[in-house]
């Protein structure tokens, strides 16, 4: 003999089943790594070192992001690397962002 089972509250099952789904994409896509978001926002560096007669403005058109203002990418370099675009000498190494 099969027991039948009534919904009494419409409102009251439908929030289950939405609960019970965000619970299961959420595990889902923990376990299969969806929530590795930061990467996608991380920052990534280049290191380069100085050769002589580099300065920053050409290595920021180089190595910088495109899309991104020059100056502002001096702005990050030195900031990253604590100098002055004035105090960069050959055989230095400088941390250069990629993705801003």
């Amino acid at each position: 003999m099969s027991k039948k089972y009534r919904i009494k509250s419409k409102m009251r099952f439908t929030m289950f089943l939405t609960i019970m789904l965000l619970i299961v994409f959420t595990a889902v896509g923990t376990a299969f790594g969806a929530d590795n978001v930061e990467s996608l926002t991380k920052t990534s560096y280049l290191e380069i070192e100085i050769q002589t007669g580099d300065n920053l403005w050409n290595l920021a058109k180089e190595f910088g992001p495109k899309n991104r203002d020059t100056r502002e990418i001096i702005h990050r370099i030195c900031m990253l690397n604590d100098i002055t675009p004035e105090c960069i000498y050959p055989g230095q190494t400088l941390l250069i962002p990629i993705n801003i």
